[in-house]
């Protein structure tokens, strides 16, 4: 076997740079710290809290409030990622080796990003909990499955999907670690993982041609980089915001169709399609 097989392998080649982007620096978002600003104008201090110690949907945070600040969080990643891109276009051909490069691992750290700030407005638990700057397996797992559901993989949709379900079904406030690291998940990962790798191949290339004229080339690669970035956020967005983790009743207990929220009890009507 040739040495540097392995990182030629589109699913090393993705990871590697995954767990590259999760160590640059500003990419982690601190989940607290982040629920507590981006709520501060919309909630009252106790349900603020709340949504801290448990999720914004055990804190009962209307979905309103929290599609607007997704989509606050979306067009500011957006507007951000596309100024560095364009910044990373201006040198021009004779500059692509390295540009190329730093360009795709910031695309990367700022996909990272949205991806948590979406994960913690729709009730996932904190990504990056650890101390260190190491990634777990769990964590690496959930996180490609996010990007496959930006990059439009259906099979991603649907483990994201099963993730979920296993969460609320526990009320757990820790990813699955066994289902997405060797259970019926993870054979889900390591496909998705692979499917990205050819598509950053194809994105890099992309970004090395819209880069080749100085000036032009920046115009060009900030407007590639809005166009692709906003709709795969968009995307999950959509998805993360449908699943079981966003209703209330998941996460503050269900007595013979009972909510219970703090001292409210609202009846809802009996189901007959649970399975």
């Amino acid at each position: 076997m040739r040495q540097g097989k392995g990182i030629e392998n589109p699913e090393s080649r993705f990871s590697a740079v995954l767990v590259g982007a999760a160590k640059m620096p500003g990419v982690r978002i601190d989940r607290e710290a982040y629920l507590c600003s981006a709520l501060a104008r919309h909630c009252p201090e106790e349900d603020i809290r709340r949504a801290i110690e448990e999720t914004p949907a055990a804190a009962g945070i209307p979905a309103a409030i929290l599609d607007k600040l997704a989509n606050d969080s979306i067009r500011y990643e957006a507007g951000k990622v596309s100024a560095l891109s364009a910044a990373a276009g201006i040198p021009g051909v004779f500059a692509l080796p390295a540009t190329v490069p730093a360009d795709m691992a910031q695309y990367f750290g700022h996909m990272l990003r949205i991806a948590q700030k979406l994960a913690y407005l729709y009730s996932w638990p904190d990504l990056f909990s650890g101390d260190g700057d190491d990634v777990d397996d769990a964590t690496m797992g959930v996180l490609t499955l996010f990007f496959g559901v930006m990059f439009g993989a259906h099979s991603a949709n649907a483990a994201v999907g099963k993730v979920a379900g296993m969460m609320s079904e526990q009320v757990a406030k820790k990813l699955p670690q066994k289902a997405l690291t060797q259970g019926l998940v993870y054979p889900i990962v390591k496909k998705i993982a692979g499917y990205l790798g050819v598509e950053m191949t194809k994105q890099s290339f992309a970004k090395s041609v819209s880069k080749a004229i100085p000036v032009v080339g920046a115009v060009v690669s900030g407007g590639l980089t809005f166009a692709s970035y906003l709709p795969m956020a968009k995307r999950l967005k959509k998805h993360l915001s449908s699943l079981p983790l966003t209703e209330p009743r998941e996460r503050t207990g269900d007595v013979q169709g009972k909510v219970i929220r703090g001292s409210v009890v609202v009846q809802r009507p009996e189901r007959s399609d649970r399975l």
